[in-house]
């Protein structure tokens, strides 16, 4: 039995989809690590607080989705644990705060291991109560703003810019405008992420009133908007390798192109919503491969 609920509990944390916290940081890690400034400790806390704040994004969207009556029956993707009454709503909600708490922890230690000035305490501390604010907020409370269409933009902002940028920064103590291109690439594919979830529950979230950005777009756009955020962070890798690194193993990444072009093109010609479910691991898996592919080219480089 107790195999059992830590195995549920498991399952709530949505293991597939960690790949993206996990890339965004090795992405940032390795810019560093260009740049030699690399520091192994605040990678670390850096990729702690990062997959603390996936997991709490995970808990969040389950126990919102469950209090507003989204997760119905008739949803496609695989049955949560609380609509399986294996977690029940009261559980879920001590479970997400204390990830929430845990998620600060982690944050406070990353800031003081990494700040060397007070601006950087101050700018990083909030920046890391409006992290935890935006994970609950996305599904949780009267308004949240994963209903209205916005969540592509949070995972943009949180996945991309803070999670690439934010390490970088915390270990080279550098602005360097040229890392927004991997950084928003990353995002990029974390919103590619998102969208294949939402184009996945396209329907049920139409019914419920959850007006996600696929279903604002409809099933034939949501498909292309899909293949253009694959086309532009792979175009943002490219002309990153092609500006800065300027040497061959720099566009190493290049070999996962096959694969996204294959996975685009599958998401684009089945419209059955069943045919996605599996999309949702192939995409957050071919995200951190290329984050991987791009982050040895600048190590051997």
């Amino acid at each position: 039995m107790t195999n059992n609920l830590l195995k549920k509990w498991v399952e709530t944390a949505r293991p597939k989809t960690l790949p993206l916290a996990i890339a965004s940081i090795i992405t940032g890690a390795s810019l560093a690590y260009w740049s030699g400034k690399f520091s192994g400790t605040i990678a670390l806390w850096c990729l702690i607080t990062t997959v603390l704040l996936q997991i709490l994004s995970n808990f969040a969207n389950d126990y919102g989705d469950h209090q507003k009556g989204s997760d119905t029956a008739e949803r496609i993707g695989p049955l949560r644990a609380i609509q399986q009454g294996q977690i029940n709503a009261s559980q879920l909600k001590k479970g997400l705060v204390v990830v929430a708490l845990a998620s600060l922890c982690s944050g406070a230690i990353l800031i003081i291991v990494a700040y060397q000035s007070l601006a950087d305490l101050l700018a990083f501390s909030l920046l890391g109560v409006l992290a935890v604010i935006a994970a609950i907020t996305y599904t949780v409370g009267a308004k949240p703003y994963g209903y209205m269409g916005l969540g592509d933009l949070s995972v943009l902002l949180f996945f991309g810019l803070l999670g690439v940028g934010g390490s970088y920064y915390l270990q080279t103590q550098q602005v360097n405008l040229a890392i927004l291109l991997p950084a928003f690439a990353s995002g990029l594919l974390a919103s590619a992420v998102l969208n294949i979830n939402n184009l996945r529950d396209i329907e049920q979230d139409r019914q419920v009133g959850k007006n996600t950005l696929a279903v604002r777009l409809g099933n034939e756009k949501g498909r292309v908007y899909h293949a253009i955020l694959l086309l532009i962070a792979v175009l943002c890798y490219f002309l990153f390798s092609l500006f800065y690194v300027q040497k061959m193993t720099g566009f190493i990444f290049l070999f996962a192109i096959p694969l996204f072009v294959k996975h685009a093109y599958f998401v684009y010609q089945n419209k059955s919503p069943l045919t996605l479910r599996p999309m949702l691991a192939q995409m957050s898996l071919l995200a951190l491969l290329i984050n991987l592919l791009f982050s040895l080219g600048l190590l051997i480089s």
